[in-house]
């Protein structure tokens, strides 16, 4: 089942209140595919829950995915074939699957990085 995959920008969108990426994200769900993020990009946009209502509610409803020590070599070794350096956008595409979407705010990077790894998804810019 082809998931909805959020990096750092989609998530802030999503806290931001982006009336696009809350429908993307309610229609993915209705239609059984599973809201999913990395770790990495958590971190790249978590500052303070109290402040950050609308991100906070919608967490529970991810999947976060972790670098274990496999995953982090692999993303290294990803950002040098692909030339690029943001660690979050590479553990982002290595947990992003064929047929899959990507909810972007980079979508150059993550197009790249996706090709580099040979994973066939949608890129979306927000």
């Amino acid at each position: 089942m082809a998931a909805l995959v959020f990096d750092s920008g989609a998530l802030i969108a999503l806290e931001r209140g982006d009336r696009k990426v809350a429908a993307l994200l309610v229609a993915a769900i209705a239609g059984g595919a599973e809201a999913v993020t990395s770790c990495a990009c958590v971190a790249e946009v978590w500052r303070d829950p109290a402040r950050q209502a609308r991100l906070t509610r919608a967490l529970p409803g991810f999947r976060e995915r972790s670098l274990d020590p496999l995953q982090a070599r692999a993303c290294g070794t990803l950002m040098a074939r692909s030339a690029t350096t943001d660690i979050a956008d590479a553990a982002l595409c290595r947990l992003a699957r064929d047929g899959d979407t990507v909810l972007t705010s980079d979508p150059h990077d993550i197009a790249r990085l996706l090709e580099t790894a040979g994973v066939r998804a949608c890129v979306r810019a927000v």
